[in-house]
């Protein structure tokens, strides 16, 4: 997939970000394994979200999720949430919990709610931290699109202390060359941002108020 996917993990022969419908990416899945082998390699690309564009990178790749920050002006200490297809995913990013701790959140899910839960060993999304922020997104598409690539990073795709964007075309402006590939889901919703809440503590604390009233109201 090579010639599909030019420039995997940033490298010299990238001339430009590829730009690819949602749509036309999920009807392909050989692109989505090109879009995947991209990612695991140190890639980057800008996925519509069921609120803003969020930047993804493998949450495994630490040159992926280096280039993240570096793109965002972001500190390593603030660690990049993780979007995940299923409470399946779970197991395979090394989260932690005791058993039907996590029942109340796999019961909303998929929700415009990221939790943080506790891994066993930290992530080169969340370098030296042993937890994780992830959820399980309000897009069906871009659930459909995860269980073909796996985990991705999705925080906001806006430069840290700017406002997360909603468009394509911004997305593009604003990145440029800097990403590997744009995943145009046409205009996002917007609005609030997600809600944040720390599952590791009883009970549980809200650190962010956002899209998802908290507590459920469902």
């Amino acid at each position: 997939m090579r010639s599909t996917w030019a420039g995997r993990g940033g490298g010299a022969e990238k001339i430009r970000p590829m730009r690819i419908s949602l749509d036309d990416l999920l009807a392909s899945p050989e692109r989505v394994a090109g879009l995947r082998e991209n990612l695991s390699q140190g890639g980057v690309a800008a996925i519509p979200t069921e609120t803003f564009y969020g930047l993804a990178a493998s949450p495994w790749s630490a040159q992926g999720c280096e280039r993240i920050f570096a793109l965002k002006g972001r500190a390593a200490e603030k660690a990049l949430p993780v979007l995940i297809a299923a409470a399946e995913d779970l197991g395979k990013l090394g989260v932690d919990a005791p058993a039907g701790s996590l029942d109340r959140f796999l019961a909303l899910w998929p929700a415009a709610l990221t939790v943080i839960v506790a891994v066993r060993m930290p992530l080169p999304c969340a370098p030296g931290d042993a937890s994780l922020a992830v959820r399980v997104p309000a897009h069906g598409r871009l659930r459909r699109l995860l269980s073909g690539t796996g985990p991705l990073t999705g925080t906001s795709a806006n430069r840290s202390g700017e406002p997360p964007l909603s468009s394509p075309d911004a997305v593009l402006a604003a990145f440029g060359r800097q990403i590997d590939v744009l995943v145009d889901g046409g205009e996002t919703p917007g609005g609030r941002a997600t809600t944040i809440v720390d599952a590791r503590l009883e009970p549980p604390r809200v650190l962010r108020a956002g899209a998802f009233p908290w507590p459920e109201t469902r």
